[in-house]
């Protein structure tokens, strides 16, 4: 009976949003880089820039505020650029995202999905992907990314994405987000 009671609780608790992201397979692979902020980190960061007068860095904190978790991928190899693409797709399909925008330029891709919130131009989540790309370098080994894939869950105003993409060095097409 024990045995059944483990068995069950062990099934049902993904349901509970215990389980994990399909993205935190590509946390630990060799070939992909990764970037995770848990809330902790992001309330500490919170907290310090609350001290700031500066009015772009207190948007930051508005926005950090209503974060839990912000994930970060990106890979130079074809082979996992593919697997992140299908992985995407498939988990599309099975979330209640719906596409934001679209943005191509040449053969690189971005598009933004959104998770609606309880208030208006709020949403739980924001996943952006971006493929296709061949020449942008990063860090001083001169690593050039094929694909990125951008997970932020929380609260997150849509009217106040700027202060966040700003701060993190994250593409400025999502502060065009807000105006949706």
């Amino acid at each position: 009976m024990r045995k059944l009671a483990v068995v069950l609780l062990v099934a049902i608790l993904p349901l509970f949003g215990f389980s994990q992201s399909v993205f935190d397979k590509y946390e630990s692979m060799d070939n992909v880089g990764s970037v995770i902020v848990n809330k902790g980190m992001i309330d500490l960061v919170s907290k310090i820039g609350a001290f700031d007068d500066d009015r772009e860095t207190q948007e930051f904190v508005e926005v950090a505020k209503g974060l839990k978790g912000v994930k970060v991928f990106m890979t130079e190899d074809k082979s996992v650029s593919a697997d992140m693409a299908k992985t995407v797709k498939k988990y599309l399909k099975s979330s209640r995202l719906e596409e934001l925008m679209r943005v191509k330029d040449k053969d690189v891709n971005v598009k933004f999905y959104i998770r609606n919130g309880k208030k208006k131009d709020h949403v739980t989540e924001l996943l952006m992907f971006v493929s296709g790309m061949d020449d942008v370098e990063i860090g001083h080994k001169g690593r050039k990314l094929e694909t990125v894939l951008v997970s932020l869950t929380g609260d997150i105003d849509l009217n106040k994405i700027g202060a966040l993409t700003e701060k993190m060095d994250l593409p400025q097409d999502l502060n065009k987000a807000g105006g949706k």
